[in-house]
């Protein structure tokens, strides 16, 4: 399996994504696609067939409350996965690669990330790990 690392997080989480196994995984910056807007990265992405690791939740998945009724992925019907991470805007390094063992532990027990977002967030001191659907499943 492979992840692609945005440009918003530090390379070390590709480095460590490549530690536990995920030895295709990449960084934006490194595929030379620093600086492109989301949109623009989008098409990149799904041609890929990446699973696509960001702290800008909102801009890819959409509202918390309301996943996939905006943000790059609401006309998106066929992905390769979503993992954010998400915490305070003054989450640091340390703070990322915290979350992201966690998201990396996660996709060791459940690798199928198709169609689906891996949320890890950290909220009032608490660690929150959240697997759905987007498109969102039907109720």
């Amino acid at each position: 399996m492979k992840l692609l690392i945005d440009e918003c997080l530090s390379p070390h989480l590709t480095v460590m994504a490549q530690e536990h196994g995920f030895g295709d995984s990449s960084h934006v910056v490194w595929r030379g696609w620093s600086g492109l807007k989301d949109w623009q990265l989008k098409p990149l992405i799904l041609a890929g067939d990446w699973p696509f690791v960001t702290r800008n939740a909102i801009d890819f998945r959409g509202p918390h409350n309301a996943p996939g009724t905006a943000g790059e992925y609401a006309d998106v019907e066929l992905h390769a996965g979503l993992v954010c991470l998400s915490g305070p805007a003054s989450m640091d390094l340390e703070m990322c690669s915290d979350l992201f063992a966690l998201a990396l532990e996660e996709l060791a027990r459940e690798p199928d990330l198709i169609n689906q977002v891996l949320e890890v967030t950290l909220d009032d001191d608490e660690i929150l790990i959240r697997r759905y659907g987007l498109p969102v499943d039907p109720i």
